[in-house]
């Protein structure tokens, strides 16, 4: 596709996200703007369907995975000039503020997920519209329709799971309750656009997604980890159901998860990437590692982003919470007992100047490419555990116990320093106590990662309470209640600007 031709189809797409088309209709002919062939659709759906080049934030800084640390210090502990303000940028969102994208509180420009997203499914939305007026083979067209289906789910479960109540949660009607709106087609609507309900935003995300794990299954092997195909659909599903979870979703989410490990069940082993010295291979943090399923982007901590400093010689004001770091088996003292989890070590930079941490590493070997978003195995491997956990509490069936307790196992022996040691294998079995560890396995495993925790918190109804340390010094405490408003986090007004049928979720 040339560069001018290119040009007129990201043209197209952003007059369709923002407004009318019919003055850029208007002075470009219909046959210098459309694609023609499938070659021409692959290439939009690359740039405006592919999350690739966009800024995503996770809201980490809403959940007990961040603390607060004050002002940004050096090694001498004085304010770094040039980052005091960092400590009120994202102060909205780590005080639990309703109003923190109204520009009241500073935040970020990269929160306003909404507006990302839907562009993105705009972007979608053009490709498959035009999948009947290009010419290609059936094949071709069957696996772009494939990997949209994929994406366009992809981004309205992020959307519902952060403007949306929790589907199962506490006093949540999914009939009734308020999701996102649903926009299926790139055809441009006058008046705006209402919220879908819980149940309807769901709906449409598992209809396309078994679609989509389908026709990438019969359709398209993607070369890179870098583009979707049939493991990322199912792993998706697994996760879909997790976050959904009816009664009737355990036994999806397994199966989908064995459908993934069936093809490619591979962890990273974390002893095998330390030299005799204890240092981390310089050579292992490629994409395509063993875990790799999909990988679009890096951490909020480790893209280009006003929360954290770069510069690791400082105590920034926002770091990994000591609640967080504690909960790892690192052989120091600290929650003693089968010492030696290597992700404390691998996955966090941290200081000599008193051990503050401050983000999950770019460099974790186990993690997605550039650090932090997309699909790994480790994930399925949690999903389909926890999925066996809430089995075996249903119905006390103790070979769902067994394999949950496989599953977890298996994680950690790979993530366990077992050089000159052998792993021990957790043996639980009172349910509670299963599931409230495979949690903490959760926690552990995919904290500040594509904003698991985040989700996570919610469905199971957590509350988080945070210290906020202002320039000052002044501590004040600020506590998101159980089954709080806030789950469903205020839609941006930004949004209201061009939808006036929004309806904003209460505070």
């Amino acid at each position: 596709m040339n560069k001018k031709k290119f040009t007129l189809y990201s043209l197209l797409l952003l007059c369709i996200v923002l407004g009318s088309c019919k003055k850029f209709l208007a002075e470009y002919s219909q046959d210098a703007i459309r694609p023609t062939t499938t070659a021409d659709l692959e290439a939009l759906m690359y740039s405006d369907a592919y999350p690739y080049n966009t800024p995503f934030d996770t809201f980490d800084l809403l959940t007990d995975d961040i603390q607060c640390n004050g002002l940004a210090k050096g090694n001498d502990n004085l304010p770094v000039a040039g980052y005091s303000d960092i400590l009120q940028v994202g102060m909205g969102m780590f005080k639990f503020d309703p109003q923190m994208f109204e520009g009241s509180s500073t935040i970020a420009d990269r929160a306003n997920v909404y507006i990302a997203y839907y562009t993105k499914i705009k972007g979608c939305n053009v490709v498959m519209d035009y999948l009947d007026k290009v010419s290609g083979s059936e094949a071709s067209k069957n696996a772009i329709l494939g990997q949209c289906l994929f994406l366009r789910s992809f981004y309205y479960l992020k959307l519902v799971t952060t403007y949306g109540k929790p589907y199962s949660g506490a006093g949540v009607n999914p009939e009734a309750a308020l999701g996102v709106p649903l926009i299926l087609s790139s055809q441009v609507k006058d008046g705006g656009v209402k919220r879908n309900t819980l149940k309807e935003v769901y709906d449409q995300v598992e209809k396309d997604l078994v679609k989509a794990a389908d026709l990438l299954q019969n359709n398209f092997e993607p070369p890179t980890t870098f583009r979707v195909g049939a493991s990322s659909a199912n792993t998706l599903l697994s996760r879909f159901y997790l976050y959904r979870g009816l009664n009737t979703d355990w036994d999806k989410a397994i199966a989908y998860a064995s459908r993934v490990l069936t093809v490619k069940s591979s962890l990273t082993n974390l002893s095998g990437y330390y030299a005799t010295g204890f240092f981390i291979n310089q050579g292992i943090y490629l994409s395509t590692g063993p875990e790799v399923l999909w990988g679009y982007g890096g951490s909020t901590t480790t893209e280009s982003n006003p929360y954290f400093p770069s510069q690791q010689q400082f105590y920034p004001p926002y770091a990994v919470s000591a609640s967080l770091a504690n909960l790892y088996n690192r052989g120091d003292g600290v929650n003693t007992g089968n010492e030696g989890d290597l992700r404390y070590k691998t996955y966090f930079s941290t200081y000599d100047n008193g051990g503050v941490f401050l983000f999950k590493s770019n460099k974790a070997p186990s993690n997605v490419s550039y650090g932090g978003k997309g699909l790994r195995v480790a994930e399925v491997y949690l999903n389909r555990a926890e999925a066996y956990i809430k089995r075996f509490i249903q119905s006390g069936n103790a070979a769902d116990r067994n394999a949950a307790l496989s599953d977890l196992n298996y994680l950690r022996r790979n993530r366990y320093d077992t050089r000159n040691k052998a792993y021990v294998p957790v043996e639980i079995t009172d349910g509670a106590a299963l599931f409230k560890f495979c949690q903490d396995e959760r926690r552990r495993e995919l904290c500040l990662e594509d904003g698991h925790r985040w989700v996570d918190i919610k469905r199971w109804g957590l509350a988080v309470t945070h210290t906020f340390i202002a320039a000052s010094g002044s501590a004040t405490q600020h506590v998101l209640q159980s089954n709080s408003n806030l789950y469903a986090l205020p839609i941006p007004y930004v949004a209201f600007l061009n939808n006036p049928q929004l309806v904003q979720n209460p505070q």
